[in-house]
């Protein structure tokens, strides 16, 4: 009996210790592995953890809200790639009276904006639809529930038409296996994908893909469209990032990518983390001449955030210091309680299931 007590006593101590990751290792949640978040991920573990003598592990995802489920529950992941409709969603439920988004996003901080991302409205080549504001009542692929693909599809759809997409209308396969299926089966009429350009999705397209796919424009004189333009910024998918595919620019809309943390409270935690952020002002222009096109477009300025978000307390200083601004961090204010229908939203966050 004592020998098995021993084993016991030793397997809990080792247990304990794996679960506490070294000082030095951290973990950023990104997404899928051929998407845009996955290489931002490895551009701030090569070119701003390593040069910190940080080892930042980078870890694929579904997306969005799963991230943000990862950056509470799991031990090692210190940061995470968030779109902002993602992060409001959750802030929007949470202030609604949702329990559980209140938990999950009450801590979490904001690190730093990032960069806009485009929404790909794909269609099959012979399609009669060539404006995204003509998708009503189609049939749409939305990707995973769980990813921010789906939280935007679902919220672009809402805020153009007014009412939510059909479920009976709606699809939940990942990126590659809907636009197989938009060009074999034809089961499915739009695709939509949510990837800052240019994305390895799209880019590794051989000149043949012309043939099957096209891209939805957004129309401007378009009333829908215009509706959807409170939440996402029109901008355009340009023909450089995908020669093989695309003949000319095409006008769409965007949505923001955050990086994010937790309010992160012990010694350990926090130094690890003002080291980043240190090295991530000071390796900025590395970023962006050596990362993903889309550092290009990202600034160290730190604008206010919206109603219920809040910047990270310890790296708002170190990266004012090194944008040279002053910068009040925002509070959070969102508390919530009692229970609610299981909305739309709050499927896209995997927050319950209808």
């Amino acid at each position: 009996m004592l020998k098995s007590l021993l084993v016991l006593a030793f397997a809990a101590a080792t247990s304990a210790v794996l679960a506490a990751p070294p000082a030095n290792s951290l973990q950023i949640v990104t997404g899928p592995d051929r998407g845009t978040y996955i290489q931002v991920g490895r551009d701030l573990a090569r070119l701003v953890a390593e040069p910190a003598g940080l080892n930042l592990e980078v870890m694929p995802s579904k997306g969005s809200a799963e991230n943000v489920k990862r950056l509470r529950s799991e031990p090692g992941v210190r940061l995470a790639l968030v779109q902002s409709d993602v992060y409001q969603a959750f802030v929007d439920e949470a202030q609604n009276g949702n329990t559980d988004a209140a938990e999950l996003i009450k801590p979490l901080r904001v690190m730093m904006p990032l960069y806009g991302e485009e929404i790909y409205f794909v269609v099959r080549a012979d399609s009669p639809l060539n404006y995204i504001h003509e998708i009503k009542d189609k049939r749409i692929n939305i990707g995973p529930v769980g990813s921010g693909t789906a939280l935007s599809a679902t919220t672009v759809y809402k805020q153009i038409f007014g009412s939510a997409l059909s479920e009976k209308n709606a699809s939940f396969l990942s990126n590659e296996d809907a636009l197989l299926k938009l060009a074999t089966d034809k089961s499915i009429d739009v695709a939509v994908v949510v990837a800052g350009q240019p994305a390895k999705l799209f880019a590794d397209m051989k000149q043949q893909a012309r043939q099957y796919v096209k891209l939805l424009k957004l129309d401007p004189k378009s009333e829908e469209t215009n509706a959807a333009t409170s939440v996402y910024v029109p901008s355009m998918v340009r023909a450089s990032s995908y020669p093989n595919w695309l003949t000319e620019d095409i006008p769409t809309l965007t949505v923001r990518a955050l990086l994010v943390t937790y309010n992160f409270q012990t010694p350990a935690a926090r130094d690890s983390l003002t080291r980043f952020a240190a090295s991530l002002c000071s390796n900025f222009n590395r970023l962006q001449s050596e990362g993903h096109a889309k550092w290009k477009e990202v600034s160290m300025s730190q604008p206010p955030l919206g109603k219920g978000w809040s910047y990270y307390t310890p790296t708002v200083r170190t990266l004012a210091m090194c944008n040279g601004t002053s910068i009040t961090p925002a509070t959070t204010a969102a508390a919530a309680s009692g229970l609610r229908a299981c909305s739309q939203n709050s499927q896209m966050l995997g927050l319950c299931r209808p």
